[in-house]
């Protein structure tokens, strides 16, 4: 479960567009730790079971390929922390 997980031992963070890894990191290369970021956060907004709190991004990012690989309508990204679990999208442009 969720409470089992340390983040300061490290969990995996990927990210995977149409089912190619673009990224890889983890809560243990972070420039702040995640006590350190959850108590700044928590001096502005109140955090709730279930919210998502975004840091930052490892290498891995489209617009630093060769050539650069944009999201396109249709795509589908998964963002999945080992242990906590997995977040699904699909991308819809609109008109």
């Amino acid at each position: 479960t969720a409470d089992d997980v340390d983040p300061e031992d490290g969990i995996e963070i990927t990210c995977e567009v149409n089912g190619v890894r673009r990224q890889l990191g983890s809560t243990k290369t972070l420039v702040f730790n995640s006590a350190a970021l959850l108590a700044y956060i928590s001096q502005f907004t109140a955090l709730r079971p279930g919210d998502i709190v975004l840091s930052g991004t490892p290498g891995g990012v489209g617009m630093g390929m060769q050539p650069p690989q944009y999201l396109s309508d249709g795509d589908t990204v998964v963002v999945e922390a080992a242990g906590l679990g997995r977040l699904e999208n699909t991308i819809r442009f609109s008109n």
